[in-house]
């Protein structure tokens, strides 16, 4: 077996310190020696490292790093280098399977695509398309995204489509069009070269993003290194090296940036310049911040007064700065309103649109980006406002079909709408494609109700028998990455192709072949009475993917399946006019605000009231950044005397969403096979808690059972990591989601996983000594 190296015990490698240009370091690992290599990039979080899969027998035997990659310059972290494993998993689903009685009876492709079109035109007879509905995932690639994206808005003309990257990214995506008219990352991963202040909000980076942690490692270990400021309630990995550590209380982010935000205008370190002339809303925003003293930040966060004004004056006095935003952000009080407050930093610094001065509002999902630039989600494809009509006409013509087909009569269903729909009857079909809700959604017991409904009619497109699967009335076998060809984009934009290596097992099918084999059965048309969907290959749907994103801020018209498959990944927009790619949106300081070219309206940040056109006209920015801001708001449910803590959730650097992949890399899985509570050693003591102890963590949505593990949070805080459920485990209740509430941010959409109310007892061990020995067995069985 070949590795560079144990990226087990060593998630981050040997350093290579510099400034400005960052090292080469090809990690790798294989287990026999390929007999070819084939060009892709990873899938495993949303950073996007290009990387090579090696091939043997028809086999995928290892991965290593694209040296000349400009996102990861050759590095790999722990999922990146094994989970590949998971391709080879002997339990991989290899036949489509109809629900018959209580039985899942294996049946050909014909049966199976058959019947889900005799349900889908039964449904739409009787009760229109409104009542089928679609639930993806920030896993497949852009052509399936965006051939999805198509089907759902002109061919069935459902509203009903969203994904999981609801519970991930839908924040990121919120920010970013609330302050610059669009989505897009201003920045470039490259800043973190040059950068002289590094502020991660709400995103243990070191954990989530491990090749971006030893690009900020490596600079921290060369010279002028950048400092660090980290905005986390737990004493992370990130936050161990941070120069400042602010560790709020859970839920109260919106007070530190005001705090932060007060005290660097009280300063009078903004750049008046920019302001004036790049920006609306200054006088508003100061005054909206101006209370927020460090006395009263303390007072409500718990974040000492000295290490707030610590941190405001770094902010203060850098020349460059990258800012990194992520779940501690998007999954709590207030997650747009907090998260535009990052902006807003930048934009009063004027600290955007050069070298060293990125905004990352991150993605949790390595494919997440293209959900929202294809419209598979909530969003329109290329971008374009659901309130312009001008939009909706182009959309039309280049489909060929009448707007009218095209929903957008009303605000785009989000997931937990949709859920909730499916709850109460109205959606009577829904297709799930690579996620896995039944672990991943808040208030799973709720889920499961759901999901159990008989007049629920429930399509699951996976790779394996997931949590979710197992309710299904339709599975179908899909290929995964390595077994297909596709393109997908990262945070900072770099777009990468990954070209097929390998065939699905069985009779496993790209996304891409299922839903175009939808299309043509359900014989969707144009206006003409051709056929809808006019592309048959990957290629072909993304040169029509060019046409949708042409002049749009995520223009693709300069990239093609053979320019990618010669470079590394290149970043959009990329077109005549920038032919190699674009490092940085906004260098001249003018934003994707204008009213016939913003992706939205802008919103309320307490209430997300959307704002309409004649609205906007009001105050039509022109091509200006807008600033906004609001007060404090705590979350809705606080401890109290039957509850006293506070949980949170979050990720573990071993693991990926529910575990479908890296579960089935027997590494990774070795490294962190279980779940636990982490518990401050003060709360531990006074409750007569050991480390290992087994608690039972009760809120009131839900109950778990979880290993103690001491330490590395505040008193008054638990942390359970999120990614553990029942396939391989079915004998206790672990899963976080049991616990966590139904609420989310009034813009985004997206859940508060971060902040449920919970209580904690011990554990009677004589169950727990039989659960034991199910679960070693369930895991022999796995690792044999």
């Amino acid at each position: 077996m070949k590795q560079t190296r144990d990226s087990i015990k060593d998630i981050w490698g040997e350093r290579t310190p510099y400034y400005g240009n960052w090292p080469v370091r090809v990690d790798a690992k294989v287990d026999v020696e390929p007999e070819r290599w084939v060009q892709s990039a990873c899938v495993l979080c949303s950073n996007g490292c290009g990387m090579d899969i090696g091939v043997k027998d028809g086999r995928i035997v290892g991965v290593r790093g694209r040296a000349t990659d400009p996102v990861n310059h050759g590095r790999l972290g722990p999922k990146g280098l094994h989970g590949w494993m998971a391709n080879n998993s002997r339990d991989r689903l290899t036949q489509p399977m109809i629900r018959k009685g209580d039985e899942l009876v294996a049946v050909s492709w014909d049966e199976a695509m058959n019947f889900i079109v005799q349900k889908s035109k039964d449904l739409i007879k009787e009760h229109t398309a409104l009542s089928i509905g679609f639930y993806t995932s920030g896993q497949l690639f852009l052509e399936e995204y965006y051939t999805l994206g198509v089907i759902g808005k002109a061919g069935l003309g459902t509203p009903h489509m969203d994904g999981n990257t609801r519970l991930c990214t839908a924040t990121a995506a919120a920010a970013l069009k609330e302050s610059f008219g669009s989505d897009g990352q201003p920045g470039s991963y490259t800043d973190l070269d040059y950068a002289a202040t590094i502020l991660h909000c709400g995103h243990n980076i070191a954990s989530q993003q491990t090749v971006l942690w030893m690009r900020i490692l490596d600079r921290l270990a060369g010279p002028n290194p950048p400092k660090l400021i980290v905005i986390d309630p737990r004493d992370t990995f990130t936050a161990q090296k941070a120069t400042v550590h602010l560790a709020p209380r859970i839920g109260t982010n919106m007070a530190v940036m005001n705090g932060l935000l007060n005290l660097i205008i009280q300063a009078n370190a903004i750049n008046e310049a920019y302001i004036n002339a790049h920006t609306i809303g200054f006088e508003e925003l100061k005054h909206t911040v101006s209370t927020y003293t460090p006395e009263k930040v303390e007072a409500i966060s718990g974040v000492p007064a000295g290490k707030l004004q610590e941190a405001a004056d770094i902010l203060c006095k850098t020349d460059t700065l990258v800012s990194t935003v992520l779940q501690g952000f998007y999954q709590s009080m207030q997650a747009t309103a907090a998260s535009v407050q990052v902006n807003n930093i930048h934009l009063i610094r004027g600290l955007i649109g050069r070298d060293g001065c990125g905004i990352y509002q991150m993605n949790g999902q390595p494919t997440a980006q293209n959900t929202r630039e294809t419209g598979a989600d909530g969003d329109l494809p290329g971008f374009r406002n659901w309130g312009n009509e001008e939009h909706i006409k182009e959309l039309a013509q280049l489909w060929n079909v009448e707007p009218a087909v095209i929903p957008h009569w009303s605000p785009p269903t989000h997931a937990m709408q949709i859920w909730r729909y499916a709850e109460t009857g109205s959606l009577k079909m829904l297709w799930i494609s690579a996620t896995n809700p039944a672990v991943s959604l808040p208030q799973l017991e709720r889920i499961r109700k759901i999901l159990d409904q008989k007049n629920l009619f429930k399509v699951v497109q996976d790779a394996f028998m997931t949590e979710t699967a197992q309710y299904a009335d339709v599975i179908l076998p899909a290929a995964i990455w390595g077994e297909k060809t596709g393109t997908y984009t990262n945070v900072d934009r770099t777009v990468h192709i990954s070209h097929k290596a390998v065939e699905p097992p069985g009779e496993a099918r790209a996304d891409l072949d299922i839903f175009l084999d939808y299309a043509q059965r359900m014989d969707f048309q144009d206006k003409d009475g051709a056929p809808l969907i006019k592309w048959r290959t990957p290629e072909e749907a993304f040169e029509a993917w060019k046409k949708c994103a042409s002049g749009r801020p995520c223009d693709y018209t300069g990239l093609s399946y053979a320019k990618l498959s010669l470079h590394d990944g290149i970043q959009w927009p990329c077109n005549e006019q920038h032919p190699e790619g674009t490092k940085h949106l906004y260098k001249e300081g003018i934003f994707n605000t204008g009213i016939t070219y913003c992706e939205t309206y802008g919103h309320d940040l307490d209430t997300g009231a959307a704002n309409t056109q004649d609205q906007y006209k009001l105050f039509d920015p022109k091509g200006k950044a807008i600033l906004k801001g609001t007060d404090y708001q705590p979350p809705h449910e606080q401890p109290d005397e039957e509850y006293p803590f506070m949980l949170t959730t979050g990720r573990l650097v071993y693991h990926f969403h529910t575990r479908t992949k890296t579960g089935r890399s027997k590494e990774l899985n070795d490294a962190a096979p279980d779940a636990f509570v982490q518990m401050s050693e003060a709360d531990a003591s006074k409750n007569g808690f050991s480390e290992g102890d087994m608690v039972e963590i009760i809120s009131r949505w839900g109950k778990a059972i979880q290993p103690v593990k001491i330490g590395g949070v505040l008193p008054g805080e638990l942390f359970i990591p999120f990614h553990y459920g029942y396939w391989d485990d079915p004998d206790r209740v672990r899963a976080a989601n049991e616990l966590t509430i139904t609420e989310w941010d009034p813009i985004s959409k997206q859940p508060h996983f971060k902040h449920t109310a919970v209580k904690v007892r011990k554990y009677e061990q004589g169950i727990l000594d039989k659960a034991a020995t199910l679960i070693k067995d369930v895991k022999d069985s796995f690792n044999s």
